[in-house]
């Protein structure tokens, strides 16, 4: 009898050979000959989502670039959405990642508008260079509406505040109704106001049902909202723990990741994190 989690995968589009859903195993890199990550072996099941916690220059946005396709490990393997990586087309599967972070929004031209920028989600490009239908557009409307973005859409992208560039980079990774949206500190640049905002709706992205698995990048403890299940802590490119939040946050842990006496506390869900 299949059990929730193999019918979620089978609704998510894995490939049901055993691989797994997203799993990264003896991932090493190496760039200019030095070691940016060694030894990450992570697993990924469907229906969790996770937070990659760790300094600046811990990794974490290269193991990103590893899990979307856009870097190749110099040892071991990567299987994303049910597919091991070098035995698939990785454009069609990056079409089912979603991606928000300053990789992408470097990208962007100031003159953009908005609501090209979202359509051309559908296509994994920047602005439009196929021909989109009239309900592309209409559901790129129906998705900045519900980020929060709609009354910006003809304006040019580099006029727009640094929230509202995450909220339409938000829109424009779910045109294409991602399987793994990834989300590179998101919250970078933003005022407390619009951080909040935006971390509502990530975890109101989160419980959706039959919603992409959610990936964050951040190295701020109080940016790790309820709806995140599970945490990834990296140290010099290696894997400081790796597991459910609860047994991850510890001030022992995070101590021995940021190299500084932390106290941790936890109300209402989220963690917080004091030095000394």
């Amino acid at each position: 009898m299949r059990d929730e989690k193999t019918d979620l995968q089978a609704r998510q589009g894995g490939d049901g050979d055993g691989s797994g859903w997203i799993v990264l195993e003896g991932v090493h890199f190496v760039r200019s000959k030095k070691d940016i990550l060694t030894d990450i072996t992570w697993r990924l099941e469907p229906g969790e989502h996770w937070v990659v916690l760790g300094a600046n220059g811990s990794g974490k946005t290269t193991l990103l670039l590893l899990l979307a396709g856009y870097l190749w490990p110099t040892r071991g393997s990567v299987t994303v959405l049910g597919h091991r990586f070098g035995t698939v087309d990785l454009r069609a599967v990056r079409r089912r990642i979603g991606w928000v972070g300053s990789f992408l929004q470097e990208q962007v031209p100031p003159q953009q508008k908005p609501l090209d920028l979202i359509v051309g989600g559908k296509f994994a490009s920047i602005g439009v260079f196929e021909k989109p239908l009239p309900e592309d557009y209409r559901k790129a409307e129906h998705l900045a509406h519900v980020m929060g973005c709609a009354s910006v859409l003809t304006s040019p992208y580099g006029v727009l505040s640094q929230g509202e560039k995450q909220r339409i980079l938000i829109a424009r990774a779910l045109m294409a109704d991602p399987q793994l949206l990834i989300l590179d500190e998101p919250c970078s640049g933003l005022d407390l106001v619009a951080r909040e905002r935006l971390l509502e709706t990530l975890d109101g992205m989160g419980r959706t049902p039959f919603g992409p698995t959610l990936v964050l990048v951040t190295h701020h403890l109080e940016e790790i909202m309820p709806v995140f299940s599970h945490v990834l802590l990296l140290k010099d490119g290696r894997c400081a723990a790796c597991g459910p939040k609860r047994d991850v946050l510890t001030a022992a842990n995070l101590q021995a990741a940021f190299g500084v006496p932390l106290r941790v506390s936890c109300d209402g869900g989220r963690y917080w994190a004091r030095m000394g």
